[in-house]
């Protein structure tokens, strides 16, 4: 039984500034990881307790030769049993002292749902639980360590998960009700107004991109008065997620271009063909940039970013990319409304609190009274974006 003292410092207590206590229990894998893919789910836990009455929960890696020997054996077992009970993520264990209405596990991969092990009377003290489940992808869902992890996943009452692809297998396998939920974003902080800061980046690419639009872009960097923005290097690792998250916003707002790909378009080995909607589409509009790449073809797209231009579509080897942006760049009042409808779009759509009271409806629990101011601040904020 770890100390009193100790559990405290497990738990981070978020809830609002209101006399509510908290209703919810978010459980954040940002004790556990830091890379820099996993910055959009920690900004959703960081928005449900500013705008829900919530704790988070955050394990965190036990280190030691002894917690290793334990993780390896635990895995082994796991593995020859079939049992998912015995899997060990590594994490020091904690508990769930009190009742909570609602406990919310974000998983970027589905490994980490073996960290669900670590935490003991979750399943006791929280009347109904939710996974979210970001990356699985339907080829993956048949194999033995996936099953392992999804066996976990029974345990919850609802599970969502960004492949939409994905769903009918997930359930299936689990034999719970899956849903679709796409990304979202913090618009308010991704929102170039009120004050519109000049767009001096002329196109920024993050992650995976394609040599040949890259190859490109670098020879137009070398020709002209033109900035391009991308990664040189290989860490992905945060040393804060916040100041990463403030950095990236800003670097969009201040992108003319911003290049959106559909997620894992390189690794068709990993994806089996699957096309899917990233969190990249979300975040460049939301930042006001025009929008250029490869979308999925997929009903998520089609329902999400269904509006005119939100994304111009260039095949995934478009050497000719300095061509198409100087011929969008013929068509300043064009790329004006493109800018603005990315914006309103995201104020009024695709924001993180939609995504929670889309949850909420699921498992029967009332949003609260900052959502709807929320929602109302983001109406007013689209409605001057329109003007």
């Amino acid at each position: 039984m770890m100390s009193q003292m100790f559990q405290e410092n497990l738990f981070s207590k978020l809830y609002l500034r209101s006399n509510q206590k908290p209703r919810i229990l978010v459980v954040s894998m940002r004790g556990f990881h830091s890379q820099a893919y996993r910055s959009p789910e920690y900004e959703f836990e960081d928005s449900i307790c500013t705008f829900d009455y919530a704790d988070i929960l955050t394990p965190v890696l036990a280190s030691g030769g002894v917690s290793t020997l334990k993780k390896r054996v635990g895995n082994y077992v796991a593995r020859a049993t079939s049992k998912g009970k015995f899997l060990k993520s590594g994490c020091i264990p904690s508990i769930v002292d009190r009742e909570y209405d609602l406990l919310f596990f974000i998983c970027q991969q589905y490994w980490d749902l073996a960290c669900i092990n670590s935490i003991k009377a979750w399943r006791e003290k929280c009347r109904k639980a939710v996974l979210w489940i970001d990356e699985i992808w339907a080829k993956e869902i048949g194999n033995h360590k996936t099953r392992l992890c999804f066996e976990l996943a029974k345990d919850f009452d609802y599970i969502f998960t960004t492949q939409s692809s994905s769903i009918n297998a997930i359930s299936n396998l689990v034999q719970r009700p899956c849903y679709s939920l796409p990304y979202g974003v913090d618009t308010i902080n991704f929102c170039p107004y009120p004050q519109l800061p000049q767009r001096s980046i002329d196109i920024y690419s993050i992650g995976r991109r394609s040599p040949i639009v890259h190859k490109a872009l670098l020879e137009v960097a070398e020709r002209q008065n033109f900035l391009y923005l991308f990664d040189s290097l290989k860490g992905l690792q945060m040393m804060d997620y916040k100041e990463h998250r403030t950095l990236y916003s800003n670097l969009i707002k201040r992108s003319r271009y911003y290049i959106a790909n559909k997620a894992k378009f390189d690794a068709v080995d990993q994806t089996g063909g699957q096309e899917e909607l990233g969190s990249r589409f979300f975040e460049g509009a939301a930042g006001g940039a025009v929008m250029i790449g490869t979308p999925p073809v997929c009903e998520a797209y089609k329902t999400y970013f269904n509006w005119s231009d939100a994304v111009i579509e260039i095949p995934y080897d478009a050497a000719n990319v300095g061509d198409i942006i100087a011929e969008l760049d013929a068509q300043p009042d064009r790329l004006n409304r493109i800018r603005k409808d990315n914006v309103i779009n995201s104020l009024l759509r695709h924001d993180w609190v939609y995504r929670w009271e889309r949850i909420l409806e699921k498992v029967g629990l009332e949003s609260t009274p900052e959502m709807l101011s929320r929602k109302a601040h983001l109406g007013k904020l689209a409605d001057m974006v329109n003007n």
